[in-house]
C-alpha cells in the first residue's frame, strides 16, 4: 500500500470509531460550581448599611441600572465568564490584576494594590487617568452619584459567596 492509502484507510478508521459514539457525546467534563442562592432583600440591607459613608446611602438599583453600562465587557456573577473584561465578582478585596483566567495590563498586574470602595470610585471616574498602561477604553462615569451607586452595587450584588 502506499502512504497516502494508508493515511486515508486510517482517517476512515477513525471517522468509524468517532460515527460508534453517536451524535452529541462528548467527553465529559468537569461540572460547573454551584452558584450560591441569590441574595434576599434583609441580606442586602445590611450589607449596603454595613458599608462605609458615602456607599451605605446608594441606591442600589440606580447601580444596576448603571452597571448595564459594564456589562457589555464584564459579568458579575458568581463563576461567571471573563469577557473583553475580567469578571467583577468579589473584585471588592482583590488584589488588582489577579482574577484567574484573565489577561491583564502590565500596568494592573504590577498595581500591587487591593481594590476597596475608595479605589473602584476613583477607577470608574476615569481608568486611564487612574492608571496609566492598563488597557480599558471605557471613558468613565462622571457623576458621582452614578459612581457610589455602582460601587454600592458591586459590593452588595458582586459579594464573593459560595454555594452552601
Amino acid at each position: 500500500m502506499t502512504r497516502q492509502a494508508i493515511l486515508v484507510a486510517a482517517s476512515l478508521a477513525t471517522l468509524s470509531l468517532l460515527a460508534a459514539c453517536g451524535p452529541g457525546e462528548q467527553a465529559p467534563s468537569a461540572p460547573a460550581a454551584p452558584a450560591p442562592p441569590p441574595l434576599t432583600d434583609a441580606e442586602r440591607t445590611a450589607m449596603l448599611a454595613a458599608l462605609p459613608a458615602p456607599f451605605a446611602q446608594a441606591d442600589l438599583e440606580n447601580g444596576r441600572a448603571v452597571f448595564a453600562r459594564c456589562r457589555s465587557c464584564h459579568s458579575i456573577a458568581p463563576n461567571g465568564p471573563n469577557m473583553t473584561g475580567p469578571n467583577l465578582n468579589g473584585v471588592i478585596g482583590r488584589v488588582a490584576g489577579t482574577h484567574a483566567g484573565f489577561n491583564y495590563s502590565p500596568a494592573l498586574k504590577a498595581a500591587g494594590f487591593t481594590w476597596d470602595a475608595d479605589k473602584v470610585d476613583h477607577w470608574l471616574e476615569n481608568p486611564r487617568t487612574f492608571l496609566a498602561g492598563n488597557k480599558m477604553s471605557f471613558p468613565g462615569l462622571p457623576d458621582a452619584t452614578d459612581r457610589r451607586d455602582v460601587v454600592a452595587y458591586l459590593n452588595v450584588e458582586g459579594a464573593a459567596r459560595t454555594a452552601p
